[in-house]
């Protein structure tokens, strides 16, 4: 859902293919689906490529629906152009939904290919691959402004949702997996272990308008604030 990612779903929308992107950050619920050929003619692919065009033209998908995720594309920081490690924000959303995805049949890790988009500057060759934990998820493509980089030895993908990772904190902030979770352990009657206690990073609030706000931001300190 992030932003870098705008032209490639405008390319996935004006050819004509499903588009299947996550909620922010999984808080409102799960992902959404868009077709242009499912919407309103006067409906643009600019107004679909947003969350918030998400939010309005899009169908939710729930849990327990059943598709086929046929490529998967992510965002990166920094991407390994030999064995496609990668690194994110840090904050594990793309293996999340990679482990819900593959835990519920709804992509297979051994075919379904990871692609990444990301400017020359930042394919560089200083990640060690035993520096990934079992869940994280390497790239089969890395595409820049110059070139489209096929990696020769990446290093395996993880499949499902490796539990004893997953820190109570990151499991209150995330109904969908609260979900599954309660579900897993129903079918098989007994609990699912925990990972670690966390300390999550703040989530960015977006600034509001108005007196109140301009008031709130003034002052000596309101620079080291922002």
């Amino acid at each position: 859902p992030d932003t870098p990612q705008r032209p490639v779903r405008h390319a996935v929308l004006a050819q004509g293919k499903t588009l299947l992107t996550p909620q922010p950050r999984l808080r409102t619920g799960f992902f959404s689906t868009i077709r242009m050929d499912t919407l309103p003619s006067l409906v643009k692919i600019e107004d679909c490529t947003t969350s918030k065009g998400v939010a309005q033209w899009g169908t939710p998908v729930t849990l327990n629906d059943k598709y086929t995720v046929d490529l998967v594309i992510v965002g990166s920081t920094a991407v390994c152009p030999e064995t496609g490690a990668r690194v994110g924000k840090g904050e594990g959303f793309a293996e999340l939904e990679w482990g819900i995805l593959s835990d519920q049949g709804n992509l297979d890790p051994s075919t379904t290919l990871v692609i990444t988009t990301v400017h020359d500057e930042q394919v560089v060759n200083d990640i060690p691959p035993n520096s990934l934990t079992k869940h994280d998820v390497p790239v089969d493509i890395i595409v820049t402004p110059t070139k489209v980089i096929r990696v020769p030895n990446r290093v395996p993908k993880p499949s499902g949702i490796f539990w004893d990772l997953l820190s109570p904190q990151k499991l209150a902030q995330i109904r969908v997996l609260r979900q599954l979770k309660s579900e897993i352990e129903e079918r098989q009657g007994q609990p699912l272990p925990s990972g670690p206690d966390e300390v999550l990073p703040p989530v960015a609030q977006k600034s509001g308008k108005g007196k109140n706000n301009k008031k709130k931001n003034s002052g000596p300190n309101s620079q080291r604030r922002k």
